[in-house]
């Protein structure tokens, strides 16, 4: 068999830095993303305070109008996600979401996940807020359209979603634990 000179290739032997380093930090982030997995209040606290963080700078520095539209929208598609169910009942009859009373009680599996909804509001609010220190991120637009289109927008989506978890039965929050008692304790 023909080697074709690839033995003396240093990059086939060893890994490269960055590679490395890459790995390095997928690992850190792991780490840290199973340590911060259970807190789920404190995880949106931080959310919410980039939020008002962003919110702020957008006011005082008057200007990104274009960046916090994009930023909303991106938002707004996340959040429709989080509120879909994995499989669709309009599209596909797998049976996911139970639809008469008698039927096996089958959980809400959502198509974007808690943590990984937080991990994408986390990185938009973070990437927004770092789009703002570069001028020429800063295209001029008139505001009040881009709110009032906002605004406009993001009621029809959610009175579509809304009247999408009407029809199929199924609520995506659960509140509080259930509590189950047994015949002598009520």
């Amino acid at each position: 068999m023909e080697d074709h000179g690839l033995a003396d290739d240093p990059f086939k032997q060893t890994p490269h830095k960055l590679s490395l380093l890459l790995a390095a930090f997928q690992r850190r982030f792991q780490k840290f993303a199973d340590d911060v997995t259970p807190y789920v209040y404190a995880r949106w606290t931080v959310v919410f305070l980039l939020f008002i963080i962003y919110v702020v700078r957008i006011y005082f520095i008057n200007g990104w109008y274009i960046i916090t539209y994009a930023l909303g929208i991106y938002i707004l598609n996340q959040l429709i996600g989080f509120l879909s169910p994995l499989v669709d009942p309009e599209t596909e009859d797998s049976g996911a979401l139970p639809t008469k009373a008698d039927d096996d009680y089958k959980p809400f599996v959502r198509k974007l996940p808690e943590f990984k909804f937080w991990f994408s509001c986390t990185r938009a609010f973070l990437i927004a807020l770092t789009c703002t220190f570069f001028s020429v991120l800063n295209i001029p637009a008139f505001w009040p359209i881009l709110l009032v289109y906002f605004i406009a927008l993001f009621f029809v989506t959610m009175k579509r979603q809304i009247a999408h978890m009407l029809k199929h039965h199924y609520i995506p929050f659960t509140v509080g634990k259930p509590k189950y008692f047994s015949g002598d304790k009520k």
